[in-house]
């Protein structure tokens, strides 16, 4: 093999590096603008977490706020709801999963794993059927907690399926308490 093939063959090579390299660059390149337009927009993200002064909220009573287009309950519960939820054994539920974004997804539909506090007097939990999305009715349904008169979904004082077609429990959206008189969903 002579000197000359021998630096025509590293020019080859070198050329098809430099070619390759570049098409890389030209599809990153391409590709970048695609992929970012598919994040959320600064109004989305704005949204996804808020603030819900709840100090005005007596016992017995519900609040409904708009998180991220849907509804969201926050209850103030009763001693008696309390009582109510906590009574229920686990074997009386269709849907024996807590649906609770706080909480290991694994974790049992007890009205411990579906309350806010220890104390189970805070309920937080989306306002969305599960059976077909709609919005169920409070302080109704043969288990005093949600009705949804669409199907016919009753909901016990914990959020939890009892009779009906809806298939899962109203879900527990992630949120905590920074104070007192402060929650923050998402």
């Amino acid at each position: 093999m002579s000197q000359t093939d021998d630096t025509a063959g590293n020019r080859r090579d070198f050329l098809y590096y430099a070619t390759a390299g570049t098409g890389a660059v030209a599809v990153g390149a391409a590709v970048c603008p695609l992929v970012n337009q598919m994040n959320p927009s600064a109004d989305v993200l704005a949204l996804s977490s808020i603030r819900v002064d709840v100090s005005g909220i007596e016992p017995g009573s519900q609040l409904t706020v708009k998180w991220l287009g849907k509804p969201v309950f926050i209850r103030r519960r009763t001693p008696e709801e309390i009582e109510a939820g906590r009574a229920v054994e686990l074997s009386e539920l269709p849907d024996q999963v807590a649906e609770n974004a706080n909480i290991s997804g694994d974790a049992t539909a007890i009205d411990a794993n579906r309350t806010l506090d220890e104390s189970g007097e805070w309920l937080v939990m989306m306002g969305v059927c599960t059976h077909l999305g709609c919005v169920p009715l409070g302080d109704a349904g043969d288990f005093g907690g949600w009705f949804c008169p669409c199907h016919g979904s009753h909901y016990d004082t914990a959020g939890r399926i009892r009779r009906g077609p809806a298939p899962r429990n109203l879900p527990i959206p992630p949120a905590e308490f920074l104070d007192e008189a402060t929650l923050q969903l998402g």
